[in-house]
């Protein structure tokens, strides 16, 4: 199967590329430094001739208002040029509980990518994954100086990064879901005890504080962010990842 990965040379994309190779697959990574720009279209015709599948981990270079645009143009351009390629599954890796925080621009903006692609003439999957164990440090930067952390209790779900790449190259192979699967670590903790856990793996002295009003996360309402029962648990534990 020939299975052309936009955004195939960043965190997830390296790793989907290289499991698809494992099996066997010819997957291709694009991005921006191959020639590909989802966001005018250069390339996007040659990288998605012949392929069976195209998946989609490109990111807004931006968590705020403009994040909306660039999926919007994004998703437009790959449907477009997937359509007129005769391509016959198209995947999108998104987050799980997206359109329960309405309040954050960027998971608006992920919702809207879901449902341009649900709207679209292509078949598709949507991946929709927790928060990366890879990116709690710049979560925790977020809200710190040099001997405080300030994180709120929200609670998450990460999971490692490695994880999420086996489950969107599992879903790439296989035939159109047609709706979402849900990928979830395997543990649930407040953010603030995610951020002393780190901290100490990390032999990091700071002090981490509650604070509800403390960063992005601090818009979430409950449990929003974690999975549901139907969700796919990934094997990986955060204190074992940290440990390794």
């Amino acid at each position: 199967m020939k299975i052309a990965v936009i955004g195939g040379t960043g965190l997830i994309g390296s790793q989907v590329v290289d499991i698809l190779h494992a099996a066997g697959h010819e997957a291709v990574p694009h991005s921006l430094s191959t020639g590909v720009d989802l966001l005018t279209g250069e390339g996007l015709a040659p990288a998605l001739d012949g392929a069976d599948t195209v998946v989609d981990l490109t990111n807004s270079p931006t968590f705020d208002e403009a994040s909306p645009a660039f999926f919007r143009r994004t998703t437009g351009n790959l449907l477009a040029a997937a359509g007129q390629a005769g391509v016959g599954h198209a995947v999108i890796l998104s987050i799980v509980g997206a359109e329960r925080v309405p309040a954050l621009d960027y998971y608006r903006a992920k919702v809207l990518q879901e449902d341009l692609l649900k709207a679209g003439p292509v078949p598709y999957s949507i991946v929709r994954a927790t928060q990366f164990f890879e990116f709690m440090d710049a979560v925790l930067s977020w809200t710190a100086d040099e001997h405080t952390v300030r994180l709120p209790s929200t609670p998450l779900q990460p999971m490692a990064s490695a994880d999420v790449a086996r489950a969107v190259a599992e879903v790439a192979v296989g035939t159109p879901l047609r709706g979402t699967r849900e990928v979830a670590g395997a543990d649930v903790f407040p953010l603030d005890e995610l951020g002393r856990i780190t901290l100490e793996a990390r032999g990091d002295g700071r002090t981490v504080t509650r604070d509800e009003e403390a960063g992005m996360f601090a818009a979430v309402e409950g449990d929003a962010i974690t999975a549901g029962d139907d969700a796919v648990i990934a094997p990986t534990r955060y204190r074992d990842w940290l440990a390794s």
